[in-house]
Protein backbone atom coordinates (compact mmCIF):
# COMPACT_ATOMS: atom_id res chain seq x y z
CA UNK A 1 0.00 0.00 0.00
CA UNK A 2 0.72 3.69 -0.74
CA UNK A 3 -0.47 6.73 1.07
CA UNK A 4 -0.67 9.32 -1.73
CA UNK A 5 -1.41 12.24 0.63
CA UNK A 6 -2.94 13.30 3.45
CA UNK A 7 -4.25 16.56 4.44
CA UNK A 8 -6.36 17.82 7.28
CA UNK A 9 -8.74 20.52 8.33
CA UNK A 10 -9.71 21.44 12.08
CA UNK A 11 -10.98 18.46 13.33
CA UNK A 12 -11.29 15.74 9.85
CA UNK A 13 -8.39 14.39 7.96
CA UNK A 14 -8.13 13.27 4.51
CA UNK A 15 -6.13 10.04 3.62
CA UNK A 16 -5.81 9.39 -0.32
CA UNK A 17 -3.99 5.85 -0.01
CA UNK A 18 -3.33 3.02 -3.20
CA UNK A 19 -4.04 -0.31 -2.63
CA UNK A 20 -2.05 -3.18 -3.52
CA UNK A 21 -3.30 -5.16 -6.55
CA UNK A 22 -2.69 -8.28 -4.45
CA UNK A 23 -4.28 -7.19 -0.83
CA UNK A 24 -6.92 -5.85 -3.39
CA UNK A 25 -7.21 -9.76 -5.25
CA UNK A 26 -7.28 -11.12 -1.86
CA UNK A 27 -9.92 -9.07 -0.68
CA UNK A 28 -12.22 -9.51 -3.96
CA UNK A 29 -12.08 -13.52 -3.45
CA UNK A 30 -12.84 -13.54 -0.30
CA UNK A 31 -16.31 -11.62 -1.18
CA UNK A 32 -16.69 -13.44 -4.32
CA UNK A 33 -16.29 -16.85 -2.01
CA UNK A 34 -18.93 -15.47 0.57
CA UNK A 35 -21.30 -14.45 -1.96
CA UNK A 36 -21.33 -17.40 -4.46
CA UNK A 37 -23.37 -19.62 -2.28
CA UNK A 38 -26.27 -17.55 -3.24
CA UNK A 39 -25.53 -16.67 -6.56
CA UNK A 40 -27.50 -18.32 -9.48
CA UNK A 41 -26.91 -18.29 -13.30
CA UNK A 42 -28.00 -20.06 -15.96
CA UNK A 43 -26.27 -23.54 -16.88
CA UNK A 44 -24.46 -23.53 -13.17
CA UNK A 45 -26.28 -24.97 -10.05
CA UNK A 46 -26.67 -22.39 -6.97
CA UNK A 47 -23.48 -21.39 -5.75
CA UNK A 48 -21.16 -23.00 -8.41
CA UNK A 49 -21.12 -20.10 -10.69
CA UNK A 50 -16.89 -19.27 -11.30
CA UNK A 51 -16.33 -15.62 -10.33
CA UNK A 52 -15.59 -14.37 -14.04
CA UNK A 53 -19.01 -15.88 -14.90
CA UNK A 54 -20.59 -13.56 -12.62
CA UNK A 55 -17.99 -10.43 -12.94
CA UNK A 56 -19.01 -10.54 -16.98
CA UNK A 57 -22.77 -10.11 -16.14
CA UNK A 58 -23.25 -8.06 -13.69
CA UNK A 59 -19.36 -6.17 -13.86
CA UNK A 60 -15.66 -6.48 -13.68
CA UNK A 61 -15.85 -4.75 -9.94
CA UNK A 62 -19.09 -6.44 -8.53
CA UNK A 63 -17.03 -8.16 -5.32
CA UNK A 64 -15.13 -5.04 -4.90
CA UNK A 65 -17.15 -2.99 -2.37
CA UNK A 66 -17.86 -6.14 -0.19
CA UNK A 67 -13.82 -6.96 -0.54
CA UNK A 68 -12.84 -3.54 0.61
CA UNK A 69 -14.43 -4.52 3.53
CA UNK A 70 -12.74 -7.36 3.88
CA UNK A 71 -9.29 -6.04 4.06
CA UNK A 72 -10.34 -3.04 5.85
CA UNK A 73 -8.45 -3.87 8.67
CA UNK A 74 -5.34 -3.82 7.21
CA UNK A 75 -5.88 -0.90 5.35
CA UNK A 76 -6.86 0.82 8.40
CA UNK A 77 -3.59 0.36 10.18
CA UNK A 78 -1.59 1.24 7.54
CA UNK A 79 -3.25 4.42 6.25
CA UNK A 80 -4.37 5.51 9.51
CA UNK A 81 -2.94 3.91 12.52
CA UNK A 82 0.89 3.71 11.35
CA UNK A 83 0.50 7.09 9.83
CA UNK A 84 0.37 8.51 13.54
CA UNK A 85 -3.50 9.66 12.65
CA UNK A 86 -5.80 9.20 15.96
CA UNK A 87 -9.03 9.00 13.91
CA UNK A 88 -12.49 9.32 15.84
CA UNK A 89 -14.82 6.37 15.13
CA UNK A 90 -14.63 4.38 12.06
CA UNK A 91 -13.18 6.65 8.56
CA UNK A 92 -15.24 7.16 5.73
CA UNK A 93 -14.81 6.04 2.13
CA UNK A 94 -15.40 8.84 -0.06
CA UNK A 95 -14.19 8.10 -3.68
CA UNK A 96 -12.91 4.91 -4.77
CA UNK A 97 -11.02 4.70 -8.66
CA UNK A 98 -10.26 1.91 -9.94
CA UNK A 99 -7.61 2.29 -13.11
CA UNK A 100 -7.50 0.23 -16.05
CA UNK A 101 -5.06 -1.84 -14.36
CA UNK A 102 -7.77 -2.68 -11.80
CA UNK A 103 -5.45 -0.43 -9.26
CA UNK A 104 -7.60 0.78 -6.40
CA UNK A 105 -7.18 4.31 -4.82
CA UNK A 106 -9.23 5.20 -1.90
CA UNK A 107 -10.30 8.33 -0.22
CA UNK A 108 -10.73 8.28 3.39
CA UNK A 109 -11.98 11.07 5.70
CA UNK A 110 -12.49 10.38 9.19
CA UNK A 111 -13.21 12.72 12.03
CA UNK A 112 -9.68 13.24 14.13
CA UNK A 113 -8.88 13.96 17.79
CA UNK A 114 -8.34 17.21 18.31
CA UNK A 115 -5.68 19.82 19.30
CA UNK A 116 -5.96 20.32 22.75
CA UNK A 117 -4.33 23.88 24.80
CA UNK A 118 -3.70 22.75 28.05
CA UNK A 119 -4.96 26.33 30.68
CA UNK A 120 -3.37 26.12 33.88
CA UNK A 121 -4.31 22.64 35.56
CA UNK A 122 -1.80 23.24 38.64
CA UNK A 123 -2.16 25.76 41.62
CA UNK A 124 -5.91 25.96 40.99
CA UNK A 125 -7.80 26.91 44.18
CA UNK A 126 -10.60 25.00 44.73
CA UNK A 127 -12.52 25.18 47.89
CA UNK A 128 -12.75 22.49 50.05
CA UNK A 129 -15.58 22.29 53.47
CA UNK A 130 -13.85 21.25 56.48
CA UNK A 131 -15.46 18.08 58.15
CA UNK A 132 -16.62 17.37 61.09
CA UNK A 133 -19.39 15.31 62.78
CA UNK A 134 -21.72 16.94 65.62
CA UNK A 135 -23.07 15.23 69.21
CA UNK A 136 -25.93 15.07 67.07
CA UNK A 137 -25.40 13.23 64.79
CA UNK A 138 -24.11 10.92 67.12
CA UNK A 139 -26.89 10.43 68.89
CA UNK A 140 -29.52 10.16 65.75
CA UNK A 141 -27.27 6.97 64.99
CA UNK A 142 -27.69 6.00 68.42
CA UNK A 143 -31.41 6.18 68.53
CA UNK A 144 -31.58 4.48 64.47
CA UNK A 145 -29.56 1.73 66.15
CA UNK A 146 -31.97 1.59 69.21
CA UNK A 147 -34.81 1.52 67.19
CA UNK A 148 -33.82 -1.16 65.35
CA UNK A 149 -33.44 -3.67 68.32
CA UNK A 150 -36.23 -2.16 69.63
CA UNK A 151 -39.48 -4.80 70.80
CA UNK A 152 -42.91 -4.28 70.92
CA UNK A 153 -45.68 -5.79 72.79
CA UNK A 154 -49.63 -5.45 73.08
CA UNK A 155 -51.09 -3.42 75.61
CA UNK A 156 -54.35 -3.60 77.47
CA UNK A 157 -55.39 -0.13 78.14
CA UNK A 158 -56.60 3.10 76.55
CA UNK A 159 -53.86 4.37 73.27
CA UNK A 160 -52.05 7.67 73.79
CA UNK A 161 -50.26 9.13 72.15
CA UNK A 162 -46.63 7.55 70.94
CA UNK A 163 -48.19 4.42 70.94
CA UNK A 164 -49.06 2.58 67.12
CA UNK A 165 -52.55 2.06 66.84
CA UNK A 166 -54.39 -0.96 64.66
CA UNK A 167 -57.09 0.20 62.64
CA UNK A 168 -59.48 -0.36 60.52
CA UNK A 169 -61.37 2.82 58.94
CA UNK A 170 -63.59 4.33 56.05
CA UNK A 171 -64.21 7.58 54.98
CA UNK A 172 -67.85 9.06 54.19
CA UNK A 173 -68.46 12.31 52.40
CA UNK A 174 -72.55 13.38 52.98
CA UNK A 175 -72.78 9.33 54.32
CA UNK A 176 -71.32 8.64 50.45
CA UNK A 177 -67.49 6.20 51.02
CA UNK A 178 -64.97 8.49 48.84
CA UNK A 179 -62.04 6.69 46.62
CA UNK A 180 -58.89 6.32 49.14
CA UNK A 181 -60.57 7.05 52.00
CA UNK A 182 -60.74 3.28 53.43
CA UNK A 183 -57.96 0.95 55.04
CA UNK A 184 -58.22 -2.57 56.94
CA UNK A 185 -55.73 -3.39 59.99
CA UNK A 186 -53.50 -0.41 59.15
CA UNK A 187 -50.58 0.52 61.87
CA UNK A 188 -50.73 4.31 62.69
CA UNK A 189 -48.19 5.56 64.95
CA UNK A 190 -50.07 8.35 67.05
CA UNK A 191 -48.49 11.09 66.78
CA UNK A 192 -46.25 10.72 63.91
CA UNK A 193 -48.58 13.22 61.37
CA UNK A 194 -49.39 10.14 59.52
CA UNK A 195 -53.04 11.16 58.82
CA UNK A 196 -55.03 14.66 58.29
CA UNK A 197 -54.40 16.98 60.91
CA UNK A 198 -57.19 16.05 63.62
CA UNK A 199 -57.53 12.30 63.20
CA UNK A 200 -55.07 10.30 65.01
CA UNK A 201 -55.25 12.52 68.88
CA UNK A 202 -59.10 11.56 68.27
CA UNK A 203 -57.97 7.84 68.22
CA UNK A 204 -56.34 8.43 72.09
CA UNK A 205 -58.23 7.30 75.00
CA UNK A 206 -60.30 4.03 72.61
CA UNK A 207 -59.77 0.64 73.72
CA UNK A 208 -58.72 -2.45 71.43
CA UNK A 209 -62.25 -3.43 70.32
CA UNK A 210 -64.17 0.24 70.40
CA UNK A 211 -65.52 1.78 67.84
CA UNK A 212 -65.92 5.46 66.70
CA UNK A 213 -66.63 8.29 63.87
CA UNK A 214 -64.44 10.66 63.99
CA UNK A 215 -65.36 14.10 62.44
CA UNK A 216 -62.27 15.58 60.44
CA UNK A 217 -62.50 18.66 57.70
CA UNK A 218 -59.55 18.30 55.15
CA UNK A 219 -56.89 21.25 54.76
CA UNK A 220 -57.74 23.82 51.48
CA UNK A 221 -54.72 22.35 50.23
CA UNK A 222 -55.92 19.04 50.03
CA UNK A 223 -56.09 17.25 46.89
CA UNK A 224 -59.62 19.13 45.19
CA UNK A 225 -61.93 16.90 45.23
CA UNK A 226 -61.63 16.74 49.19
CA UNK A 227 -59.81 20.02 50.24
CA UNK A 228 -61.88 21.78 52.82
CA UNK A 229 -64.41 19.30 52.90
CA UNK A 230 -66.21 18.49 56.50
CA UNK A 231 -66.01 14.15 56.27
CA UNK A 232 -66.61 11.62 58.82
CA UNK A 233 -64.38 8.46 58.94
CA UNK A 234 -65.70 5.36 60.63
CA UNK A 235 -62.54 3.48 62.92
CA UNK A 236 -62.68 0.30 64.86
CA UNK A 237 -59.56 0.09 66.97
CA UNK A 238 -58.34 -3.41 66.67
CA UNK A 239 -55.66 -3.59 69.10
CA UNK A 240 -52.80 -1.05 70.77
CA UNK A 241 -48.99 -1.64 70.48
CA UNK A 242 -46.52 -0.02 72.54
CA UNK A 243 -42.38 -0.03 71.12
CA UNK A 244 -39.69 -0.72 74.37
CA UNK A 245 -36.37 0.91 73.10
CA UNK A 246 -34.00 -0.26 74.92
CA UNK A 247 -32.15 2.40 77.22
CA UNK A 248 -28.39 3.92 75.36
CA UNK A 249 -25.81 2.33 78.22
CA UNK A 250 -22.98 -0.17 78.27
CA UNK A 251 -25.14 -3.02 77.81
CA UNK A 252 -26.90 -1.82 74.77
CA UNK A 253 -23.45 -0.96 73.45
CA UNK A 254 -22.36 -4.89 73.98
CA UNK A 255 -26.04 -6.32 72.50
CA UNK A 256 -25.62 -3.99 69.35
CA UNK A 257 -21.76 -4.13 68.95
CA UNK A 258 -18.33 -5.62 69.44
CA UNK A 259 -17.75 -2.69 72.19
CA UNK A 260 -17.36 -2.99 75.72
CA UNK A 261 -18.94 0.39 76.50
CA UNK A 262 -21.39 3.49 75.26
CA UNK A 263 -18.35 5.71 74.73
CA UNK A 264 -16.18 3.16 72.81
CA UNK A 265 -19.49 2.79 70.39
CA UNK A 266 -19.97 7.08 70.13
CA UNK A 267 -16.43 7.17 69.05
CA UNK A 268 -16.70 4.43 66.60
CA UNK A 269 -19.97 5.94 65.16
CA UNK A 270 -18.14 9.18 65.03
CA UNK A 271 -15.29 7.75 63.35
CA UNK A 272 -16.77 6.00 61.22
CA UNK A 273 -19.26 9.10 60.58
CA UNK A 274 -15.49 11.20 59.83
CA UNK A 275 -14.36 8.76 57.74
CA UNK A 276 -17.31 8.74 55.08
CA UNK A 277 -17.61 12.77 55.00
CA UNK A 278 -13.95 12.72 54.58
CA UNK A 279 -14.25 10.61 51.87
CA UNK A 280 -17.35 12.88 50.36
CA UNK A 281 -15.60 16.24 50.39
CA UNK A 282 -12.38 14.48 48.75
CA UNK A 283 -14.26 13.35 45.83
CA UNK A 284 -16.10 16.84 45.64
CA UNK A 285 -12.90 18.58 45.99
CA UNK A 286 -11.25 16.24 43.52
CA UNK A 287 -14.45 16.85 40.37
CA UNK A 288 -14.36 20.42 41.34
CA UNK A 289 -10.65 20.43 40.39
CA UNK A 290 -10.66 18.43 37.41
CA UNK A 291 -13.57 20.99 36.53
CA UNK A 292 -11.85 24.01 37.20
CA UNK A 293 -9.47 22.84 34.85
CA UNK A 294 -11.30 21.73 31.96
CA UNK A 295 -12.79 25.08 31.95
CA UNK A 296 -8.98 26.54 31.44
CA UNK A 297 -8.81 23.92 28.04
CA UNK A 298 -9.09 25.73 24.66
CA UNK A 299 -10.47 22.53 22.06
CA UNK A 300 -12.70 22.08 19.04
CA UNK A 301 -14.31 19.27 20.25
CA UNK A 302 -15.53 16.24 17.73
CA UNK A 303 -19.12 15.24 17.28
CA UNK A 304 -17.47 12.14 17.37
CA UNK A 305 -16.00 11.88 20.68
CA UNK A 306 -19.03 13.72 22.37
CA UNK A 307 -21.64 11.30 20.67
CA UNK A 308 -19.11 8.59 21.83
CA UNK A 309 -19.16 9.79 25.78
CA UNK A 310 -23.19 9.99 25.23
CA UNK A 311 -23.46 6.36 24.10
CA UNK A 312 -21.66 5.39 27.15
CA UNK A 313 -23.77 7.40 29.35
CA UNK A 314 -26.87 5.81 28.25
CA UNK A 315 -25.28 2.25 28.03
CA UNK A 316 -24.78 3.39 32.30
CA UNK A 317 -27.52 4.78 33.23
CA UNK A 318 -29.67 1.49 30.98
CA UNK A 319 -28.06 -0.99 32.78
CA UNK A 320 -29.27 0.79 36.45
CA UNK A 321 -32.38 0.77 35.18
CA UNK A 322 -32.42 -2.59 34.05
CA UNK A 323 -31.05 -3.47 37.68
CA UNK A 324 -34.35 -1.64 39.08
CA UNK A 325 -36.67 -4.13 36.60
CA UNK A 326 -36.84 -1.14 33.68
CA UNK A 327 -35.86 -0.68 30.11
CA UNK A 328 -35.06 2.72 28.72
CA UNK A 329 -38.40 2.71 26.77
CA UNK A 330 -40.07 2.37 29.82
CA UNK A 331 -38.40 5.08 31.76
CA UNK A 332 -38.69 7.49 29.37
CA UNK A 333 -42.34 7.16 28.83
CA UNK A 334 -42.67 7.45 32.35
CA UNK A 335 -40.69 10.82 32.19
CA UNK A 336 -42.99 11.96 29.66
CA UNK A 337 -40.61 11.31 26.48
CA UNK A 338 -38.41 8.73 24.32
CA UNK A 339 -35.44 7.46 24.28
CA UNK A 340 -34.37 10.72 21.90
CA UNK A 341 -35.82 13.40 24.64
CA UNK A 342 -33.47 10.89 27.37
CA UNK A 343 -30.22 11.68 24.99
CA UNK A 344 -30.47 15.19 24.25
CA UNK A 345 -31.19 15.68 28.43
CA UNK A 346 -27.25 13.48 28.83
CA UNK A 347 -25.93 15.76 25.99
CA UNK A 348 -24.47 18.95 28.22
CA UNK A 349 -23.31 16.13 30.57
CA UNK A 350 -21.52 14.23 28.02
CA UNK A 351 -19.84 17.60 26.23
CA UNK A 352 -18.25 18.37 29.67
CA UNK A 353 -16.98 14.75 29.95
CA UNK A 354 -15.53 14.68 27.08
CA UNK A 355 -13.62 17.62 27.52
CA UNK A 356 -12.46 16.48 30.27
CA UNK A 357 -11.20 13.13 29.02
CA UNK A 358 -9.41 14.98 26.16
CA UNK A 359 -8.17 17.20 28.83
CA UNK A 360 -6.29 14.40 30.87
CA UNK A 361 -4.95 12.31 27.89
CA UNK A 362 -2.96 15.98 27.26
CA UNK A 363 -1.87 15.89 30.60
CA UNK A 364 -0.96 12.81 30.38
CA UNK A 365 1.29 13.67 27.28
CA UNK A 366 2.80 16.76 28.79
CA UNK A 367 3.48 14.95 31.87
CA UNK A 368 5.27 11.67 30.42
CA UNK A 369 2.81 9.53 32.29
CA UNK A 370 2.92 5.93 32.04
CA UNK A 371 1.65 2.59 33.64
CA UNK A 372 4.20 0.28 35.00
CA UNK A 373 4.13 -3.20 34.14
CA UNK A 374 3.64 -3.96 37.94
CA UNK A 375 0.60 -1.83 38.24
CA UNK A 376 -0.61 -2.99 35.17
CA UNK A 377 -0.35 -6.46 36.75
CA UNK A 378 -1.76 -5.43 39.91
CA UNK A 379 -4.95 -3.36 37.83
CA UNK A 380 -5.69 -7.32 36.65
CA UNK A 381 -5.84 -9.15 39.82
CA UNK A 382 -7.76 -6.60 41.41
CA UNK A 383 -10.53 -7.05 38.67
CA UNK A 384 -10.01 -10.78 38.94
CA UNK A 385 -10.68 -10.67 42.51
CA UNK A 386 -13.82 -8.14 42.21
CA UNK A 387 -15.74 -10.29 39.84
CA UNK A 388 -14.51 -13.31 41.36
CA UNK A 389 -13.08 -14.72 37.77
CA UNK A 390 -9.96 -16.18 37.21
CA UNK A 391 -6.80 -13.70 35.90
CA UNK A 392 -6.45 -15.38 32.63
CA UNK A 393 -10.12 -14.91 31.70
CA UNK A 394 -9.77 -10.97 32.54
CA UNK A 395 -7.02 -10.73 30.71
CA UNK A 396 -9.04 -12.40 27.83
CA UNK A 397 -11.67 -10.02 28.62
CA UNK A 398 -10.03 -6.52 29.38
CA UNK A 399 -7.61 -5.26 26.75
CA UNK A 400 -4.46 -4.09 27.88
CA UNK A 401 -4.51 -0.41 26.24
CA UNK A 402 -7.79 -0.21 28.30
CA UNK A 403 -6.00 -1.01 31.47
CA UNK A 404 -3.38 1.31 30.90
CA UNK A 405 -5.75 4.49 30.03
CA UNK A 406 -7.47 3.79 33.56
CA UNK A 407 -4.05 3.98 35.29
CA UNK A 408 -2.63 7.20 33.45
CA UNK A 409 -6.08 8.93 33.50
CA UNK A 410 -6.28 8.45 37.28
CA UNK A 411 -2.35 9.62 37.90
CA UNK A 412 -3.77 12.50 35.16
CA UNK A 413 -6.63 13.36 38.42
CA UNK A 414 -4.11 13.48 40.77
CA UNK A 415 -1.69 15.62 39.07
CA UNK A 416 -4.24 18.13 39.24
CA UNK A 417 -5.92 17.82 42.60
CA UNK A 418 -2.35 17.28 44.69
CA UNK A 419 -1.42 20.54 43.10
CA UNK A 420 -4.63 22.32 44.03
CA UNK A 421 -4.79 24.41 47.11
CA UNK A 422 -7.93 23.73 49.35
CA UNK A 423 -9.51 27.30 50.19
CA UNK A 424 -12.51 27.39 52.75
CA UNK A 425 -16.43 27.61 51.04
CA UNK A 426 -17.49 31.41 50.48
CA UNK A 427 -20.43 30.35 53.20
CA UNK A 428 -18.11 28.99 55.54
CA UNK A 429 -15.64 32.04 55.70
CA UNK A 430 -18.93 34.22 56.00
CA UNK A 431 -19.85 32.17 59.05
CA UNK A 432 -16.25 32.78 60.39
CA UNK A 433 -16.14 36.70 60.00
Amino acid sequence: MNVKSTERKGNETTIVVEIDKELMESGVNKAYMKARKNIMIPGFRKGKAPRKMIESMYGAHVFYEDGLEEIFPQVYQFAVVDQGIKAVGRPNLTDMQISEENLVTLTLTTEVYPEVTLGNYKGLEVEKAEVSVSDAQVQAELDRMAENVASTETVDRAAQMGDTANIDFEGFDNGVPFDGGKGDSFDLKLGSGQFVPGFEEQIVGMNAGEEKDIDITFPEDYHKELAGKAVVFHVKLNKVTVTNVPAQDDEFAKDVSEFDTLEELKNDIRAKALEKAQKQVDSAFEQAAVDKAAENVTVDMPKGLVEAELDNQMERFAYQLQMSGYSMDQYAKMMGGDVSTMRNAFRPTAEKQAKVNVMLEKIVEVEGISATDEEIEAEYQELATNYQLELAKVKEMVPVEEIKSGLTTRKAIKVIVDNAVAVAPKSQESTEE
